[in-house]
């Protein structure tokens, strides 16, 4: 098992083994992330460990590149996916003030009440080829708020992604490809 393989994997690295991974991972074209994707923190010590695991994050779906849903959410009966509107989180706030551990702590249930108010059908992101570290890949970039996601390759149905925000060391996670269960196109 490669160091790649075992980080995403175990979901667990230093900083600077999930930054050599991502480095040393060759790009990806935006084509190759259309799909509907499985997510996965890689925590690193960074401040957002355990936030997408507690609120339930299921992952992300690219369906070409003006379309893309970056937060998906499994329904109430788990049977399919819903999509999030980022641009209703404080990612700012969530940025510089100070949080409680959720290490252990599940916000799930929460976030699926809160799919009438959170909840969208519309598009939230778009996928560009971006240059990050001088190597140009695939970059999902959110319309609401300043943050791309810039992913690289670990196989055929695996990347590693990089949350890149002004400000802030680089969150990491990784994502592989799943089509099991549907997007809803409308509320329910």
């Amino acid at each position: 098992m490669s160091i790649a393989e075992k980080i995403i994997a175990e979901q667990q690295a230093t900083a600077a083994q999930a930054q050599s991974v991502f480095d040393g991972a060759p790009p990806v074209d935006p084509d190759f992330m259309i799909g509907t994707w499985r997510g996965a923190e890689v925590r690193t010590g960074h401040r957002m460990d355990g936030m997408l695991s507690a609120s339930g994050w299921w992952g992300k779906q690219f369906i070409d590149a003006e379309t893309v849903h970056p937060l998906l959410f499994p329904t109430r009966d788990g049977k399919a996916l819903w999509a999030l509107d980022p641009r209703r989180l404080p990612f700012d706030l969530l940025m510089r003030a100070p949080l409680p551990s959720l290490e252990g702590r599940s916000l799930a249930g929460l976030t699926t009440v809160s799919r009438p108010l959170m909840g969208t059908t519309k598009p939230k992101a778009r996928l560009r080829t971006t240059v990050y570290g001088g190597v140009g890949s695939a970059t999902m970039v959110y319309d609401a708020h300043p943050i791309n996601d810039v992913f690289r390759r670990i196989g055929d149905d695996t990347v590693i992604g990089l949350m890149d925000q002004r400000g802030a060391p680089p969150y990491f996670f990784s994502l592989q490809r799943d089509d099991s269960l549907p997007v809803l196109a409308r509320r329910r």
